[in-house]
């Protein structure tokens, strides 16, 4: 109780104080809000490019979301608390032990929160290709029957690439949130990896068509 006003009372100030911000500078367009259920767990799937691409969708989100973020935000003395306070999940990328990871999506979904996930699992170096994509997104939507909203984002590698150290204050980013995908049919079936392999394929195709990003990776 205490963690989920603490999260609130921090998006409020993120969304009153640094959100307008981020919009005028950054954010001139986004197509699709209204795609974005506002009850019930929720998995967000974006390309990944930025840091600029947590804090531009946060600006324009209308439900708190919970992403998953690399361990070194939280040995940051500033980020770990905001990571904490605001319920984000923390990913050990060197840990083969990922038991505690899906433990604490599952328990975020099993509340109805929102998770964001980046499927490439890091930025991608390149301008206009997408990586490789992880399947634990569609692995959590099935095991938890929650929908996946695909999101496009264009113009954060131009803001800020992992290659950058600071922001570009004259690039302009804009965002497409496509339909939610639901995978009803695979809910309390057995699916192995060619499934998940495919159906990842599926989303990340979508997140192709809205970010304008290649995906060439076909599934194995």
């Amino acid at each position: 109780m205490h963690e989920s006003f603490f999260a609130d009372w921090v998006y409020w100030l993120i969304r009153s104080f640094v959100g307008p911000f981020v919009r005028l500078i950054w954010v001139k367009k986004v197509e699709g809000i209204e795609n974005i259920p506002m009850k019930g767990p929720v998995i967000v799937a974006f390309n990944h490019q930025s840091y600029f691409d947590f804090i531009c969708f946060i600006a324009v989100s209308p439900r708190n979301i919970h992403y998953l973020s690399a361990e070194k935000f939280f040995s940051h003395p500033l980020w770990n608390i905001v990571m904490k306070i605001t319920g984000q999940i923390r990913v050990d990328r060197a840990s083969r032990d990922k038991h505690e990871l899906h433990e604490s999506v599952h328990a975020h979904l099993d509340a109805g929160k929102m998770i964001g996930i980046f499927p490439e699992g890091t930025r991608s170096p390149h301008r206009e290709e997408m990586l490789k994509a992880f399947s634990g997104v569609v692995k959590y939507a099935i095991h938890k029957e929650a929908c996946v909203i695909p999101v496009g984002i264009k113009g954060t590698y131009e803001v800020m690439s992992r290659h950058d150290t600071f922001p570009s204050f004259k690039k302009v980013v804009e965002m497409k949130i496509g339909k939610p995908i639901l995978f009803e049919k695979y809910h309390n079936c057995v699916v192995d990896e060619q499934v998940l392999n495919n159906l990842t394929h599926g989303i990340m195709t979508e997140i192709s068509k809205l970010s304008d990003k290649r995906y060439d990776h076909p599934p194995v």
